[in-house]
C-alpha cells in the first residue's frame, strides 16, 4: 500500500463530537447554491480530531469532499473566531500561497448556531505528534522537512501584502506592544486557582519589547508542521498551510517565535515533550538555535532578540492554553484533553521565566 491511499497515514475524520454536532441537512440548499457541480444526494459529516479553537468538519456529498469550519461553543475572545475575516485571509492569499481555496461563506446563524465557511479540502499527510504507521523520515530527510517548514514561512513573510490585497488586514505599527498587552490581560482573565502568578514576566515583556518590525509582513500566529499539509507523493513538500484564524499583519520575528515555542528538542525536560504536537524530536532534526540561524539568513531579518521573541510565545501558549482549560472547567467543552492542560500551562510559564532569567537582553 502506498503512502497515496495508506488511511493510517492520510488524515481523516473522525465521529462528530455531540457538543459540536449540527443537522448538515439544513445546509445542503446553502452549498448547492454556491458550489457549482456538487453531486446530488445527501451530506456525510465527520470531525477532525484538532480544533482547540475554530472547529474543523469534512462533508461528504458523494465522492466530493470539502471542509467546513465554524466557532467553538461557550466563551471566547471578543475578536476571535471571526469566519469572515478568515475565509477572506484564504480568498486573497490562496493564488500565491500554498493554503485551501475559500468556497463559500455563511453568515446566517440560524443554519448550525454560528456563522461559517466552507473551503476545499487539500488531500494530503499531517503529521501530528508522532510518526503514524508507514511513515519514516531518515535523519537527512528529517532536517529537510524541518528547513522546508522554515522555507515556507519565509515565502508567506515576504509576500507583499499590498499587492495581494491584505493591506488592511492588520496594523502593523505597535503590534508587539499590543500582543505583550493582550495576551497578559487574557491571562489575568482566564486565570484559575491551578495558575501560578505572571505579573513578573509580563513586566518583562514590557521592559524588553522590541521596536517595530522594519518589515511587517503576513504571519500565520499558529504555524507548525501539524498545521502543514505533506504531499503523499513526496512527504517532504508542503502543498497546504491551514488554520489561518489568527493571521494578520505583524512582526515576523513574532511569528518565528511561536515556530520555536512549539520546537520540542530531545534534550527538553520531560514535561515539555508531554506537549509536543509535532514530531519535532525526531533524529535529524535541528535544534531551536540552528532554526534560529536558518531563518534569519533565509528571511534577512535580525533575529539576535529572540529570547524575547521565544519567551513570550512560549508565555502565549500558555494563555491560550489557559483559556481553553478555563471553558472546560466552568463546563463550556468536554474535550477530555483539556483536563491535562493545568501541567502543560505551569510548565510553559517556567520555561518562559528561565529563557528571561538566562537572557541578555
Amino acid at each position: 500500500m502506498s503512502l497515496e491511499t495508506s488511511p493510517a497515514v492520510l488524515d481523516r475524520p473522525g465521529t462528530v463530537r455531540q457538543e459540536s454536532a449540527f443537522d448538515a441537512a439544513r445546509i445542503l440548499p446553502f452549498l448547492r447554491a454556491r458550489i457549482a457541480g456538487l453531486p446530488s444526494g445527501p451530506v456525510e459529516l465527520t470531525q477532525f480530531e484538532g480544533g482547540s479553537s475554530n472547529l474543523t468538519y469534512q462533508l461528504r456529498v458523494g465522492d466530493t469532499e470539502l471542509i467546513l469550519r465554524r466557532p467553538p461553543a461557550g466563551t471566547k475572545a471578543a475578536t476571535a473566531h471571526d469566519m469572515g475575516r478568515e475565509f477572506r485571509v484564504l480568498e486573497k492569499l490562496s493564488p500565491h500561497f500554498p493554503c485551501p481555496r475559500p468556497l463559500a461563506y455563511c453568515e446566517d446563524e440560524s443554519l448550525i448556531g454560528s456563522t461559517f465557511y466552507v473551503m476545499e479540502k487539500i488531500k494530503g499527510i499531517i503529521v501530528r505528534r508522532d510518526l503514524p504507521p508507514g511513515l519514516h523520515y531518515t535523519p537527512e530527510e528529517a532536517r529537510r522537512l524541518a528547513f522546508n517548514l522554515l522555507d515556507t514561512l519565509v515565502k508567506l513573510h515576504t509576500l507583499d501584502y499590498r499587492a495581494i490585497g491584505l493591506g488592511d488586514l492588520g496594523k502593523p505599527a505597535g503590534y508587539v506592544g499590543r500582543q505583550v498587552k493582550g495576551w497578559c490581560e487574557r491571562m489575568e482573565k482566564a486565570r484559575t486557582e491551578e495558575t501560578p502568578p505572571c505579573e513578573a514576566l509580563a513586566a518583562w515583556f514590557r521592559s524588553r519589547q522590541p521596536a517595530d518590525s522594519a518589515r511587517p509582513g503576513i504571519i500565520h500566529n499558529d504555524y507548525r508542521l501539524d498545521n502543514a499539509v505533506l504531499s503523499p507523493a513526496d512527504r517532504l513538500t508542503i502543498i497546504g498551510v491551514l488554520d489561518w484564524e489568527m493571521a494578520t499583519i505583524g512582526d515576523p520575528l513574532m511569528d518565528f517565535g511561536g515556530v520555536l515555542a512549539y520546537w520540542i528538542q530531545p534534550d527538553d525536560a520531560p514535561a515539555a515533550d508531554a506537549r509536543r504536537v509535532q514530531p519535532c524530536n525526531l533524529p535529524g532534526m535541528p535544534r531551536r538555535e540552528e532554526m534560529a540561524r536558518y531563518y534569519g539568513e533565509k528571511s534577512g531579518l535580525d533575529t539576535s532578540r529572540m529570547d524575547f521573541y521565544y519567551a513570550f510565545n512560549l508565555f502565549r501558549l500558555a494563555v491560550i492554553m489557559q483559556q481553553l482549560y478555563y471553558r472546560y472547567k466552568f463546563g463550556q467543552t468536554s474535550v477530555p484533553r483539556f483536563a491535562l492542560f493545568p501541567g502543560f500551562i505551569r510548565e510553559l510559564i517556567a520555561s518562559a521565566e528561565a529563557v528571561a532569567e538566562q537572557s541578555k537582553l
